[in-house]
């Protein structure tokens, strides 16, 4: 099972989730887009590149996390289909 989740999530839904569709998510991209430039704006390189790789850093962990909550969704969803007879 884990090996049709990891495909389900490399080959569909990482790309389609990664894509801003709605207002809000175009919104928050935009807004963040500012910010990002107005942070460089105010500090060195040597800063700026420390920001970068945190910035990466807490990315890297989200990913690992939002990753980790649908493989658990997927596998509570099957269980409980199992269990209730479906």
């Amino acid at each position: 099972m884990k090996e049709t989740l990891e495909k389900l999530w490399t080959e569909y839904l990482e790309e389609d989730c990664a894509t801003f569709n709605i207002g809000k998510e175009r919104e928050l991209a935009n807004k963040s887009i500012r910010e990002h430039k107005t942070i460089n704006g105010l500090l060195t390189k040597e800063q700026s590149a420390c920001v970068e790789e945190y910035i990466d850093t807490l990315l890297e962990i989200e990913s690992l996390l939002v990753k980790k909550a649908f493989f658990k969704g997927c596998e509570f969803t099957a269980s409980f289909l199992l269990e209730v007879g479906v």
